[in-house]
């Protein structure tokens, strides 16, 4: 096989893992409603199931890194597809709140593959960095989308179990389709173009530590939004909603995500990153502000503006490492970057269950709208230190 086809490949299926990973997470926040009212239990009481799974995400992804080293990122991304396909299939036998949450620890485990692994297989194989991370970012933006609106219609239609068997199945075809597919890792070391033109970095633990408050508090925004969404539509869109409108209006929602991503690796490729940084991070606590303070569309309209800068943001953060850190440490890099959002992130259940059951979704939208203002005060500091800095290593650039 031809280096440049496995390339043309092995995107493809790492963004059909993206949409992979975010849909499976998502499944429950959605399929909970339903469960509530066939069980008569709180929502908090089964949200707070999900804890182990989001902690788990973000855990496993550290030493995803280490892993690749030794047993191949083509590999891991395998046991991603085959390993979510079977813990969905798992939770559509569960009977009791402890197999919910063991089965939703083991998806948590799988899932948490994806994001070190499939990052790194993406940077090593583009041309375009912008431009494939932006669609990479739409690929895993109408993943979540659309996990709200199916998982609605397929329980409403034929019951919760059903939402989880559908794509645990999607999860397993894809997984043989890849092995047979994608035979090999490929040229670790990446192709020449601006996935490989390094940032040079004279003070390199200055911006460390910025990057990485801005990552946690963004762990926070992104999986305090996405996990309750749909419930924060279901209870303030202004009237009772069925199921399945409310997993629609959350799938609107999710688009508006998906167009930014692609705004976002366009402007990736042609302005700088502390830039782009600055003007995207404003727009958290502004959509998240408005939607704590209204009901109803101007709700909606500022979940769609936090939406879009959440999921902006996520591609400026790729762009970050692939830019910041050499080709031999990427895999380690983004293990890191994923480890530091997600572990912290995964407090975000049990503040929901918590900020919900004292003063609804007010009280954990304007927490979360909090995160959102950390990370603006971090990217005005990093674009401020990032000024002092040459702009590109000549040597690299000259290549």
């Amino acid at each position: 096989m031809s280096p440049d086809l496995l390339s043309r490949r092995t995107i493809v299926f790492v963004n059909i893992a993206h949409a992979l990973d975010h849909f499976v997470l998502l499944i429950y926040p959605t399929a909970v409603i339903a469960i509530a009212a066939e069980r008569q239990l709180s929502y908090a009481t089964l949200i707070g199931l999900s804890t182990g799974a989001f902690v788990a995400f973000g855990l496993f992804s550290l030493p995803m890194g280490w892993l690749a080293d030794r047993i191949g990122r083509r590999n891991l991304l395998a046991l991603f597809f085959g390993g979510c396909g079977v813990a969905c299939l798992g939770l559509s036998t569960a009977n009791s709140p402890l197999v919910f949450s063991l089965w939703l620890f083991v998806l948590g485990v799988f899932s948490a593959i994806y994001h070190p692994i499939g990052s790194t297989m993406l940077v090593t194989h583009t041309r375009h960095l912008g431009r494939d991370l932006g669609v990479n970012g739409v690929w895993g933006n109408l993943g979540a989308a659309f996990a709200s609106g199916i998982t609605a219609l397929l329980a409403a239609s034929f019951g919760w179990r059903a939402a989880f068997i559908l794509p645990g199945l999607v999860c397993l075809v894809a997984g043989v389709a890849f092995t047979k597919l994608v035979p090999g890792d490929g040229d670790t070391q990446g192709k020449p173009g601006s996935a490989n033109s390094i940032i040079s970095a004279g003070r390199p633990m200055t911006l460390f530590l910025l990057f990485a408050i801005a990552i946690v508090a963004g762990g926070m925004t992104f999986n305090m939004t996405t996990i309750a969404l749909p419930k924060i539509i279901d209870e303030r869109a202004g009237s009772s909603l069925p199921l399945v409108l409310t997993g629609s209006l959350a799938t609107v929602v999710f688009v508006f995500g998906a167009l930014t991503q692609l705004l976002m690796g366009r402007l990736i490729d042609r302005l700088t990153l502390p830039r782009i940084f600055v003007g995207l991070s404003i727009l958290q606590p502004l959509g998240l502000g408005l939607a704590a303070l209204t009901t109803g569309m101007p709700m909606l309209g500022g979940l769609a503006l936090a939406m879009a800068a959440i999921y902006g943001q996520v591609v400026v953060n790729d762009a970050m490492v692939a830019r910041y850190v050499p080709a031999h440490y990427r895999a380690r890099a983004f293990s890191l970057r994923y480890f530091l959002g997600f572990t912290t992130s995964g407090l975000a259940v049990p503040l929901i269950a918590l900020l919900h059951g004292r003063s609804g979704f007010t009280l954990v939208l304007s927490a979360a709208s909090l995160f959102g203002a950390v990370i603006f005060l971090c990217s005005i500091g990093f674009f401020l230190a990032a000024q002092v800095l040459p702009t590109r290593s000549p040597k690299l650039s000259a290549e």
